[in-house]
């Protein structure tokens, strides 16, 4: 079940990325990293939203497998891909300085 909604959201975040190519905004992993560090904040679980962050390295060759032969869906792929890892990095480092405050106060 999880593999299938991984593959919607990638699937949906790729059709974005090509809609809005020219109009690429680079502060957009830091937003998305903070919406999701704001759940930290509120008591979600770290490891259970960098689930959600992430997508397993699995699927995304499952999928471009499956695309094998359509190259631009592939670089479509690849890019959902390493802004997902960005937001991923983004959001570790916000959850790890959160943490190092509260050893510090």
């Amino acid at each position: 079940m999880r593999d299938w909604i991984f593959e919607f959201i990638l699937l949906f975040l790729m059709v974005q990325a090509m809609t809005f190519r020219e109009e690429f905004d680079p502060a957009a992993p830091q937003r998305e990293a903070a919406l999701f560090y704001g759940l930290f904040l509120r008591g979600h679980s770290a490891e259970t939203l960098r689930r959600d962050i992430d997508v397993p390295k699995k699927l995304l060759d499952k999928l471009m497998k499956r695309h094998r032969n359509e190259m631009a869906v592939r670089e479509n792929l690849q890019r959902v891909y390493e802004y997902r890892k960005h937001v991923l990095a983004v959001f570790d480092e916000l959850v790890t300085r959160e943490r190092t405050r509260e050893r510090v106060q």
